[in-house]
C-alpha cells in the first residue's frame, strides 16, 4: 500500500534523527525525497536508505537561514523528481543556557535555523503548493514552546514562533487545499538528548508518564499520518508527541 502515491516531499534536516526518521517512513508509504541539511555526507547516508526502498532520493546541501538556499531547493526538486506535495520544516538546534548567562549570537542562531528557516522553507513553496491547490506543510515544534523551559529561553521562543506560524499560514492556505500542522515532540532519542547527562536523563524519564523517551519513529509515524490522504480535514493543528510529559 502506498498512500502517498509517488508524491514528492522535500525534508529539512533530514542528515540523521527525526529528519531521517520521517525521510524513511515517507519512503515506506511512496514519496520520492528531496533532502536538504547542512552535511552533505548525512544527507549522502539518507538517500542511500532511501532509494534501498526503492523510492528516488535528491541530495540537497545548504543552509536554512539562507532564502537563496530555499529557493534553490525547491526549484531543483521541481526540476530533478518532477513536483512537490510535503514540505516538512525540521531542520533545528539548540544553545541552551539561563538567560542572564546567553550570547546574544546564541539567540539569534536559534532563532534563525529553527524559526526563519521554517520561514524561508514555507515561503519558498507556497507559491507553487497554491498553484497546485494542494499540499501539506508539516513543522516539527517541541513541547518546549507550549511550556517553556528553564535554560531554554532561544529554544522554547523559537519553537512558540513555529507554532504561532503554523495558525496564521493554515488561515492563510487552508482555503486553498493547503494544510499546515505542527508535531511538538518531547524528549526523543537523537544526538541531541544523547548529550544529556546520565542523572538528567533519568530525571526526565521519571517524569514522563509513558516512562520513557521517544523514538524519532514516534514523530515519523504522525508525520506520515498528517502527510496522507486520511489528513485531508486537519489543519492548524499542534500534536504533542511526548508520553504525556507536558500533562504531568
Amino acid at each position: 500500500m502506498n498512500p502517498l502515491g509517488d508524491q514528492v516531499a522535500l525534508i529539512t534536516g533530514g542528515a540523521r534523527g527525526i529528519g531521517r526518521s520521517i525521510a524513511l517512513k515517507l519512503a515506506d508509504d511512496g514519496a520520492d525525497l528531496a533532502l536538504f541539511d547542512l552535511s552533505l555526507e548525512g544527507l549522502e547516508e539518507t538517500a542511500a536508505l532511501v532509494r534501498a526502498k526503492g523510492r528516488r532520493a535528491l541530495a540537497l546541501p545548504g543552509n536554512v537561514t539562507k532564502a537563496e538556499d530555499a529557493k534553490a531547493a525547491v526549484e531543483r526538486t521541481l526540476a530533478e523528481l518532477g513536483r512537490l506535495d510535503i514540505l516538512v520544516n525540521n531542520a533545528g538546534i539548540t544553545r541552551d543556557n539561563l538567560l542572564m548567562r546567553m550570547r546574544e549570537e546564541d539567540w539569534d542562531l536559534v532563532l534563525d535555523v529553527n524559526l526563519k528557516g521554517t520561514f524561508l522553507f514555507s515561503q519558498a513553496v507556497v507559491r507553487h503548493l497554491l498553484k497546485q491547490r494542494s499540499g501539506r506543510i508539516i513543522s516539527i515544534a517541541s513541547v518546549v514552546g507550549v511550556t517553556g523551559n528553564a535554560g531554554q529561553a532561544n529554544y522554547a521562543a523559537s519553537k512558540g514562533g513555529i507554532i504561532s506560524l503554523t495558525y496564521s499560514l493554515a488561515k492563510e492556505l487552508g482555503g486553498r487545499g493547503v494544510t499546515v500542522n505542527a508535531i511538538a515532540p518531547g524528549f526523543i532519542e537523537t544526538e541531541m538528548t544523547a548529550a544529556l547527562p546520565a542523572e538528567v536523563r533519568k530525571a526526565t524519564s521519571e517524569r514522563i508518564p509513558a516512562g520513557r523517551f521517544g523514538r524519532p519513529e514516534d514523530v515519523a509515524a504522525l508525520a506520515a499520518f498528517l502527510a496522507g490522504p486520511g489528513a485531508g480535514y486537519i489543519n492548524g493543528v499542534v500534536v504533542r508527541v511526548d508520553g504525556g510529559l507536558s500533562i504531568a
